[in-house]
């Protein structure tokens, strides 16, 4: 089995704590030889300014091929064309084009009234002035906006269509819900690779609320199987078991790419990426820019 090329997502601190756990995270993973690495926003677009201080930092610092997050949340049009330039000055070409969540406080997201409708509009504005490859979300299991199960397809063949290269997915705990989206997918005509999203399982408690949020199906067997691992002190390894897995089963069925998000924790991803063949670099030190 080929080794999949590999990209992590992390997200910009908000406290000086959180500012070191970032830069851990990007120390230990980066000798991993990423494709790609990604910044996200906060919901509703709360850590814009972070972000764009986290891209240029570790773009200078590693060199790394980072993928901007960028969403149509409370901005204008012009706002929004405007960050997308500030990360061009800094060298990113490369942009994750989002809708994004609601803001704190709103049930569901409402557009800006000079802003971007959703990310299709988004997108179309970005491959229109030709500085970025764009990347998009995508869903294996239906989006709790979706109108139906159909709707995901529909809406990612738009953005591809708009001008977006590829896309990246929610995370998911099965291989075939992955495996069944793809198929969809291509019986609508998408030919742009569909990148799995893959979430290493630090908290079982947490990763089922967040799934929950996402409209991510839980596996029972799984649920039963992290209750039995905390009674025996095993849930570190089942974590460990259950992602090597997954991301086993994925390649085998023909993935070549693999996007874990890390939540800005290197350590079961790292494993993660390990057990599946992939030897990291010898990093150097560097002395890294702190963003709090």
């Amino acid at each position: 089995m080929t080794a999949p090329r590999i990209s992590f997502e992390f997200f910009p601190p908000q406290s000086l704590d959180a500012s070191f756990k970032l830069w851990e995270t990007v120390q230990v993973l980066a000798p991993m030889q990423p494709n790609f690495v990604s910044v996200t926003y906060g919901a509703g677009g709360t850590t814009r300014k972070l972000t764009h201080e986290a891209v240029g930092a570790i773009k200078r610092n590693y060199g790394l091929n980072v993928a901007a997050h960028l969403t149509c949340v409370d901005a204008s049009r012009t706002e929004t064309l405007e960050i997308a330039d500030a990360y061009a000055e800094v060298g990113v070409n490369e942009i994750v084009a989002l809708r994004g969540d609601a803001p704190k406080g709103a049930d569901r997201f409402t557009p800006h009234p000079e802003g971007f409708a959703d990310s299709s509009e988004l997108v179309a504005a970005l491959a229109k002035i030709g500085k970025f490859n764009i990347r998009v979300g995508a869903y294996p299991e239906p989006h709790p906006d979706a109108a139906d199960r159909f709707a995901d397809v529909t809406w990612l063949k738009r953005k591809i269509d708009a001008g977006a290269s590829s896309a990246i997915t929610q995370f998911f705990f099965e291989a075939d819900t992955f495996f069944r989206f793809r198929d969809a997918c291509v019986k609508a005509g998408i030919d742009a690779p569909i990148i799995p999203g893959i979430l290493p399982i630090q908290s079982w408690e947490g990763t089922k609320k967040f799934a929950a949020r996402c409209g991510t199906s839980v596996p029972l067997r799984l649920d039963e199987g992290f209750a039995a691992a905390k009674r025996d002190g095993r849930e570190d390894l089942l974590a460990l078991t259950q992602c090597t897995t997954l991301c086993s089963r994925l390649l085998e069925g023909g993935v070549q790419d693999l996007h874990f998000y890390t939540l800005n924790r290197p350590d079961l991803t790292r494993e993660v990426v390990r057990a599946l063949g992939i030897a990291p670099e010898i990093a150097p030190q560097i002395a890294l820019e702190k963003v709090a």
